[in-house]
């Protein structure tokens, strides 16, 4: 029960609000509140709920290492939550007989559940801004998986806290335990779900290192990426008779790791050369510094992409060679972001059902992404090839912000593929490389196990590939 002491003389003590923090420590470490001597008014309110707010905005500035720009629009945002937990206090209260729930009683409750936001928003900031800015979370080996594991430990502690409170309201029934699971899930949504930040990088005043001011979507970029669209569909070059033809398709959806857009020049740079693929080749790229040259990787894009490449190709001679590069889901959805732009995941039922609607019937398709051999089963027939980094368990390894090139990336195509011209050959020693380096910098969920599989009409057409570079002077 809430006792809140009105009528005690004692009612407000020096350092009010120092009483309420006091117990709101006391919930965050998941002990009882002692309610005697608290006492709410507007001003205590008012103050024990913008603390932890402020506390908020303050930890979400440090996350950003160097100059920052503070997006006031999402003030706005995270009304939802605390119209939640009102209503939820207002319930229990209500639950209780009416002696011992005076009018003000739901605002201590809300009171004491803010008093404990400001423990718990203190000491997450405390843990997760020192492993954010030593860039635990994007480096590859113990590193990551110790990061990892410090925000799902604030995870849990960040939404079992204020379920714990509330299960302890005192209040009778089921009202209590239905609130606290209501509360820890909707916490652990808002937490899945990716929230509106308050802070964002500045974009630097001039181009440093390579680097290009951040991305604007404004019409005037809108209609210039219509015209590089159109501009490399149309340099395309018809197949030539007699010739078993290579087409190269490239695509890098995910914008804030550069390591996909290194890979799909390094790919597409490598497919060119070896299998004589000049004016066959195509890169589709989200990337800020790529927009003038290269289309965006959207769904529409691809799929405007393969139907171009099917009407200039010889279908039933020609090839196909896709390479997607991303981070990667365990539905098999292959990530996509390029804020502003909203960007739709291409799936493998969606790629699919693209290349044969093209009627593209010789197809190489490489998957670099976590989970990636989720792709396996839904792409898998007679005239295709698919060849993924991970298997439909495990991640793959190398996506970081800090990677040159993906683990797969690297061995399958910077290595493997400039020392033979066969697929199968490059991914059987591609496994044996990636294996041993995930051992060497201490992978924790086991080896990644690319993947492959491969129908036998695109095998017999990929041995006349290999015999035709073979037989070509160099």
């Amino acid at each position: 029960m809430i006792d809140t002491g009105v009528q005690d003389a004692r009612a407000l003590p020096a350092g009010a609000l120092g009483a309420w923090w006091k117990q709101g420590i006391r919930t965050a470490l998941l002990l009882k509140p002692d309610w005697f001597g608290l006492r709410t008014t507007p001003a205590i309110v008012t103050c024990l709920f913008l603390a932890p707010e402020l506390v908020t905005l303050l930890t979400e500035r440090l996350y950003i290492q160097g100059p920052a720009r503070f997006y006031w629009q999402a003030l706005a945002g995270g009304w939802m939550w605390t119209l939640l937990v009102l209503w939820a206090c207002w319930i229990l209260v209500r639950g209780k007989s009416v002696a011992s729930a005076p009018p003000h009683e739901t605002m201590s409750l809300f009171a004491m559940i803010c008093a404990q936001a400001l423990a718990l928003a203190v000491v997450s900031a405390v843990v997760l801004v020192p492993l954010t800015r030593s860039g635990a979370f994007f480096e590859e080996g113990p590193a990551l998986w110790l990061g990892r594991i410090g925000w799902f430990v604030v995870l849990l502690w960040l939404v079992c806290a204020p379920g714990l409170l509330l299960a302890r309201s005192g209040a009778s029934g089921w009202k209590p335990r239905t609130f606290a699971v209501v509360i820890v899930a909707v916490s652990l949504l808002g937490q899945w779900l990716v929230p509106v930040h308050h802070w964002y990088p500045a974009p630097p005043a001039n181009a440093q290192n390579g680097e290009s001011a951040r991305f604007h979507l404004t019409q005037e970029v809108m209609e210039r990426q219509v015209e590089v669209l159109q501009r490399n569909l149309q340099s395309l070059a018809r197949q030539r008779a007699g010739v078993i033809d290579l087409y190269v398709l490239t695509f890098a959806p995910y914008s804030s790791e550069d390591v996909f857009r290194r890979e799909s020049d390094m790919v597409a740079g490598v497919m060119k050369s070896r299998f004589d693929a000049e004016g066959r080749t195509l890169q589709l790229v989200n990337h800020r510094a790529t927009g003038e040259e290269l289309p965006w990787a959207t769904p529409l894009n691809l799929r405007r992409a393969i139907q171009r490449m099917a009407e200039l190709m010889d279908r039933d001679e020609d090839v196909l060679f896709i390479h997607l590069t991303s981070h990667g889901a365990r539905d098999g959805a292959l990530s996509a972001e390029f804020w502003p732009l909203d960007v739709e995941s291409v799936t493998p039922q969606m790629l699919k059902a693209w290349l044969d609607e093209a009627g593209v019937k010789n197809r190489v398709i490489s998957v670099s992404a976590c989970f990636s051999g989720t792709w396996i089963l839904p792409l898998a027939d007679a005239g295709t090839l698919v060849m993924t980094a991970s298997d439909s368990e495990h991640t793959s390894y190398g996506c970081g912000r800090k990677s040159e090139l993906t683990y797969f990336g690297r061995a399958m195509y910077d290595e493997g593929m400039r020392k033979t011209w066969s697929f199968e050959e490059a991914h059987a020693a591609a496994r044996s490389v990636i294996a041993q380096r995930e051992k060497d910098v201490g992978k924790a969920d086991g080896f990644s196990n690319p993947q492959i599989s491969v129908g036998d009409r695109i095998r017999e057409r990929l041995r006349l590939l290999e015999a035709q570079r073979g037989a070509a002077p160099h």
